[in-house]
């Protein structure tokens, strides 16, 4: 398989990127704590991506503030003690299901950039009474964490949404162990597109003209020296655009890399691939 190199934001559009993402989630925000669609849809509150019971379990306006395109914990096998970084938390619904699985002697980190969404977040996490979580402001291209510090990295269709992704590759390889892992949902291209043309198909903040494409993908996260890479699609949310589960893990010192990359570009039927409700008017097929 042939990979493509990654090309760097320059400074100027990524200040410009940072903007347009942060002025839509920070109404996105304000939308979800006042209940936008609870009452106004026959349907359960918030992205069907997550079970009736998930759901449940949490404050409303968490739910209300997902914008995601999966549910990344149906693939991050998260156990007991662990601390886990979601990249882009917004309101809180992944580190807050997160916490609860990673137990009392784990933590769950959120990582966002919108002041907005981090208020929201924390009003969440204090609704919930969780304990073992966190939220921090920051950019996902410049992680505020120490090297080696988190066992697991998710994310829900935020990587689409980066200025500067080769610096956020660098930034997980670096926050993982040795031995950690990640488990995203995101927006991949088909490889057959180039970036105009999924810019033809919807806008940065749509999560769509941001998207990567399957191997600009695997050469991002090779190029920082994750392994056991994989990708699989879900289902399609735009012309030559799926949304996908990527996982990857940071090897051990002195381990060499297993297997090669998988790509399955098929649309298999799993869990998590199931309609997103759109009933706020969210999204132009990706994730918002």
């Amino acid at each position: 398989m042939t990979t493509t190199a990654l090309a760097p934001q320059t400074t100027d559009s990524t200040e410009a990127i940072h903007e347009e993402v942060r002025a839509r989630y920070a109404a996105a925000a304000v939308t979800a704590q006042s209940g936008c669609c609870a009452a106004d849809s026959d349907e359960a509150p918030g992205p069907t991506f997550y079970s009736a019971l998930e759901r449940s379990e949490l404050p409303d306006a968490a739910v209300l503030a997902s914008l995601g395109c999966g549910n990344p914990l149906a693939v991050a096998d998260l156990h007991e003690g662990e601390r886990v970084l979601d990249l882009g938390s917004g309101g809180g619904i992944d580190v807050l299901l997160s916490a609860k699985r990673v137990g009392p002697t784990g933590r769950a980190i959120g990582l966002d950039m919108t002041d907005e969404m981090l208020a929201l977040a924390q009003r969440n996490a204090a609704q919930a009474g969780a304990t073992n979580v966190e939220f921090v402001r920051g950019h996902i291209e410049d992680i505020p964490l120490p090297a080696e510090s988190v066992d697991v990295v998710i994310s829900n269709c935020v990587i689409n949404l980066a200025a500067d992704k080769p610096a956020v590759f660098r930034e997980i390889a670096r926050v993982l162990k040795p031995g950690g892992r990640l488990g995203f949902t995101d927006i991949v291209a088909e490889d057959r597109l180039s970036p105009a043309e999924r810019g033809e198909r919807g806008s940065y903040v749509g999560c769509i003209a941001g998207a990567l494409s399957y191997s600009e993908f695997v050469a991002g996260l090779e190029s920082v020296g994750l392994t056991d890479i994989s990708l699989t699609a879900t289902h399609a949310v735009a012309d030559g655009l799926d949304s996908a589960i990527i996982k990857a893990t940071k090897p051990l010192h002195g381990v060499a890399m297993t297997a090669p990359p998988m790509i399955d570009a098929s649309r298999r039927e799993l869990p998590l691939a199931q309609k997103a409700n759109s009933s706020c008017g969210c999204g132009e097929g990706g994730c918002c």
